[in-house]
């Protein structure tokens, strides 16, 4: 597999995947619950619909991304998107919450605004959590992206191991379960990295 390109190909397809729908999913989520677990009136509006949405199996929605969204590559980052959102949402609200509020209050009593409170104050409180919270995300993302592949897609790790399934070929589907493993450790290293890097006055 890796003589005739055809591995690196279908690692490439499954981080293709990985990445685009877990940096969707953080981009929208970070500023998102960092909104939820800071003002009540945000609280109010999206905690029942996040509570409830993120006990739905995104398995039962494999069927319907396919129906609404085709067998391209989006309906596969739909899955991995729709796998972690909520999660990551109330992850960073509950990181958000646990800010000191005398941090805040300092900051409104030095006479920051409440855009300047988000961005200098509670963002920079938060990021150490926020790095915490995608190292751990990452790794679903990593697992749903299996669930992604194993319907209409013909390229990719969860691909392999469900064509290796139906010809017997166990050697081909320990290749896939090991290949996610490490490429799950190398991007739980980065995070480890990107940590120490940014946030090394939390350390």
């Amino acid at each position: 597999m890796i003589g005739d390109g055809s591995l690196w190909k279908d690692i490439w397809s499954s981080a293709q995947v990985v990445l685009y729908g877990f940096l969707l999913s953080s981009v929208v989520a970070i500023p998102l619950g960092i909104l939820m677990g800071s003002f009540r009136l945000a609280q109010a509006f999206l905690d029942p619909l996040v509570n409830f949405m993120r006990y739905l199996p995104v398995t039962a929605f494999v069927p319907l991304f396919i129906l609404w969204i085709g067998i391209g590559i989006e309906q596969r980052v739909t899955v991995i998107f729709f796998g972690i959102f909520f999660q990551q949402l109330v992850m960073i609200a509950d990181i958000s919450r646990g800010v000191s509020q005398d941090l805040i209050n300092a900051s409104y009593t030095l006479g920051a605004k409440r855009r300047d409170v988000v961005t200098h104050v509670l963002f920079p409180a938060c990021l150490p959590g926020v790095i915490d919270m995608m190292r751990v995300t990452m790794g679903w993302a990593w697992t749903f992206v299996v669930v992604a592949e194993l319907v209409a897609a013909n390229s990719g790790l969860g691909y392999i191991s469900l064509k290796a399934m139906r010809g017997f070929q166990v050697d081909v589907i320990f290749l896939s379960i090991g290949l996610i493993g490490l490429l799950g450790l190398v991007t739980d290293q980065f995070f480890r990295l990107l940590r120490k890097r940014l946030t090394s006055w939390a350390l």
